[in-house]
């Protein structure tokens, strides 16, 4: 759609158009509870052109699910986001060449020793991809940090989770314990592997930089959170 306004500013964490408060999809007044992630999403609206590219508002989206989705039903909104708990790419490893299963354990077991430490859990851990169970007490105490979350730090969860395939990994950068970068690298370790050894196919790196840039996005999110 062409621009409609020209004034953008934020009153009170909502976000102001021409002075109208903006409204999420669903109808309701968007209020953002933390003054950076306001003004960022601000600044999403101020940087558009003569037409609004929905692409390029990433943090709106996620704001909007906070208010629309989120906030009415945390559980139901956690539940399939709670799931990755029993599933957890940091457990599934290969089963060769050599040369992968090592960097994979050097990369993710001192993750896994984080959320050991962090939760009081176990894992369990296997090579390939038949499914193994993982206990119910380190399955609940996931879920229960992860809907323990508000609904404005729910939101940016189920970009992060489902980009990632780890809660643990989406955990520890909720709780400032990985960046950004280093998140996503661990957990597409085998495909950045993959391209390092056999060379780059440029629909996979198209593809994955299109990853790259929505998880970055919730990890900014997350980090305006807290400013």
């Amino acid at each position: 759609m062409k621009r409609f306004y020209k004034t953008v500013t934020v009153e009170h964490g909502a976000i102001l158009l021409d002075g109208r408060a903006m409204r999420t999809p669903a109808g309701a007044t968007l209020v953002i509870p933390a003054p950076a992630l306001a003004e960022a999403v601000a600044e999403e609206w101020r940087a558009q052109g003569e037409t609004i590219d929905l692409g390029t508002l990433p943090l709106t989206s996620l704001a909007n699910a906070a208010v629309d989705r989120a906030a009415p039903d945390p559980a139901a909104f956690a539940a399939p986001i709670a799931a990755y708990a029993e599933t957890d790419l940091l457990c599934y490893r290969a089963d060769a060449p050599a040369e992968l299963k090592a960097a994979q354990s050097a990369a993710w077991e001192p993750l896994l020793d984080w959320a050991r430490s962090r939760y009081d859990v176990h894992f369990a851990v296997t090579s390939g991809v038949l499914h193994i169970a993982q206990p119910s007490a380190t399955i609940a105490r996931l879920r229960e940090a992860l809907i323990a979350r508000g609904p404005f730090a729910l939101a940016p969860m189920a970009p992060l989770v489902t980009i990632s395939g780890s809660l643990i990994v989406s955990l520890m950068l909720a709780e400032r314990a990985i960046g950004a970068r280093d998140a996503f690298d661990a957990t597409h370790l085998d495909e950045l592997w993959q391209a390092e050894k056999w060379g780059e196919d440029e629909w996979g790196l198209q593809a994955r930089e299109a990853r790259r840039a929505e998880f970055m996005a919730a990890a900014r999110f997350l980090d305006f959170l807290d400013r």
